[in-house]
């Protein structure tokens, strides 16, 4: 015995489990069980293959969706930098922090030390105090310079 809900969502009532199936077969769909901890059970008559297709695609859409806010949200950029990077290079990469932080990404700076580079972290610290300043008008400091291992980093958020 089950509680029968035919295809156009409506109650049929308690009938027994071979004629609900025989009800499914009479119109071409299946007669699947939706709540069978109930009693009596609960079936409906529905397509199954259907079903399954639309809930895939609401979870596609929902990912979708997800992955668009996230694009929108201001994302993290870094930019990778040496103590030893050029005068030219550096401009180079304040004109990308400029565009990311006017596009609303958060930027982050860091600084990579190798080997005897490590002595010297005052230049690390000085190339990212230059940056800063480069860049007051569009940012300002969520996290200041502050060495972790062997990298320093600068996290920048627009204004």
């Amino acid at each position: 015995m089950v509680r029968l809900i035919d295809e156009s969502n409506n109650q049929v009532g308690i009938i027994d489990t071979r004629e609900a199936l025989a009800k499914a077969r009479e119109v071409g769909l299946d007669l699947v069980e939706v709540a069978p901890t109930s009693d009596p059970p609960v079936c409906r008559v529905m397509d199954y293959g259907k079903w399954q297709y639309e809930q895939k695609r609401k979870v596609r859409e929902a990912h979708k969706a997800q992955k668009k806010d996230q694009r929108h949200a201001g994302t993290l950029k870094e930019i990778r930098l040496r103590p030893e990077t050029d005068k030219h290079d550096l401009d180079i990469k304040l004109r990308h922090a400029h565009e990311f932080l006017e596009k609303g990404h958060k930027v982050q700076f860091t600084m990579f030390f190798r080997g005897r580079q490590m002595l010297h972290r005052d230049h690390g610290y000085a190339m990212l105090e230059q940056i800063t300043q480069s860049l007051e008008d569009l940012a300002k400091v969520e996290r200041p310079a502050r060495m972790a291992g062997k990298r320093m980093t600068l996290l920048l958020v627009p204004r």
